[in-house]
């Protein structure tokens, strides 16, 4: 279905974009209303719903993890429009400050009405992302231990 091959082109612009450091891309894709949630009780995790929180969301991704990068492994798209269902797994890689590499698993749900994203669902293994914040916050960098940002 050529929408189909249209949202999975632009869901895979959007992250080369992420990895080029504008995740404004990601940002700007949001719709009114949305919600962002990152499952777990960790700096990165919790639910946002306003712009403002999702920038300042990723100010703290690339304060914690700068330089990471994700590689898309598969975009599964469903529906028309009105209501697309969209599955991304990837894979998320980075330096860390002790020369180790953060190497994680991701997996996301997406729903997109009218070509904006207006739900956003992240899975993560939250033991690899504890390892990496944990190795972060050693470093005296409080972010990796800060609660949550939501609105």
């Amino acid at each position: 279905m050529l929408y189909a091959r249209i949202v999975e082109g632009k869901v895979r612009t959007t992250f080369a974009e992420i990895n080029a450091g504008n995740y404004m891309a990601m940002v700007d894709s949001l719709g009114t209303p949305f919600v962002y949630k990152f499952h777990g009780d960790h700096a990165l995790g919790g639910s946002r719903t306003t712009r403002q929180a999702m920038v300042r969301w990723w100010q703290r991704v690339g304060d914690l993890l700068p330089g990471a990068q994700f590689t898309i492994l598969e975009v599964m798209v469903r529906g028309g429009p009105w209501h697309t269902r969209v599955a991304v797994r990837s894979t998320v890689r980075g330096p860390l400050p002790d020369g180790a590499e953060y190497r994680n698993t991701v997996v996301q749900f997406m729903t997109l009405r009218w070509g904006k994203v207006v739900d956003v669902e992240t899975l993560e293994d939250l033991q690899h992302l504890a390892q990496a914040l944990a190795a972060v916050a050693a470093t005296g960098n409080s972010e990796a231990t800060a609660t949550a940002i939501t609105d």
